[in-house]
C-alpha cells in the first residue's frame, strides 16, 4: 500500500481554484463546467473521485464566512446611508448569492484536496476481500 506524496499547500489552493484532481492536478474534478457534482474518476490519472465527495462541509464554511463578512458590512451600510429595508434585502441578497455561486466550487475542491492530503488511506483502492467477487 503506497501513500501519495503530500502536496504543498500552495499547490492545493491552485488546484482548488482551478477545480482540478487532487492527485495529478490535471483532470477536472466536476462533471461539468458549472456543476457541483464530483466526477466519477479523474480523466488523467484514474483516481476515483465520486466516493470522496465533501458533503455539506463547504456549504457550512461558506455560511460562516458570509455571516462574518456581510453582517458587519450591512451594519456599516445602515449607519452611513439609512436605506429602506427593501434595499438591504435586495443588496445583501444579491451579494450573498454572487459570493456563494463564485466560491462554492473552489471551496468544495479545496476540502476534497485537504481530504486527499490529510487522509491518504481513505483514497487507496479497495481490494475485494476473500470470498467476494468484483
Amino acid at each position: 500500500m503506497t501513500t501519495p506524496a503530500p502536496l504543498p499547500d500552495k499547490s492545493l489552493i491552485a488546484q482548488a481554484l482551478s477545480c482540478k484532481c487532487p492527485k495529478c492536478g490535471q483532470g477536472d474534478l466536476y462533471q461539468g463546467k458549472f456543476s457541483l457534482t464530483v466526477a466519477e474518476q479523474c480523466a488523467s490519472c484514474g483516481l476515483k473521485l465520486a466516493d470522496h465527495d465533501s458533503g455539506d462541509g463547504p456549504a457550512v464554511f461558506l455560511i460562516f464566512i458570509l455571516g462574518f463578512l456581510l453582517v458587519p458590512l450591512a451594519f456599516i451600510f445602515e449607519n452611513l446611508f439609512s436605506p429602506p429595508l427593501w434595499v438591504h434585502a435586495v443588496l445583501w441578497g444579491a451579494v450573498a448569492l454572487a459570493i456563494t455561486l463564485g466560491a462554492m466550487r473552489p471551496l468544495k475542491a479545496y476540502v476534497i484536496a485537504l481530504q486527499y492530503k490529510h487522509r491518504p488511506g481513505d483514497w487507496q483502492d479497495e481490494e475485494p476481500k476473500s470470498g467476494e467477487s468484483s
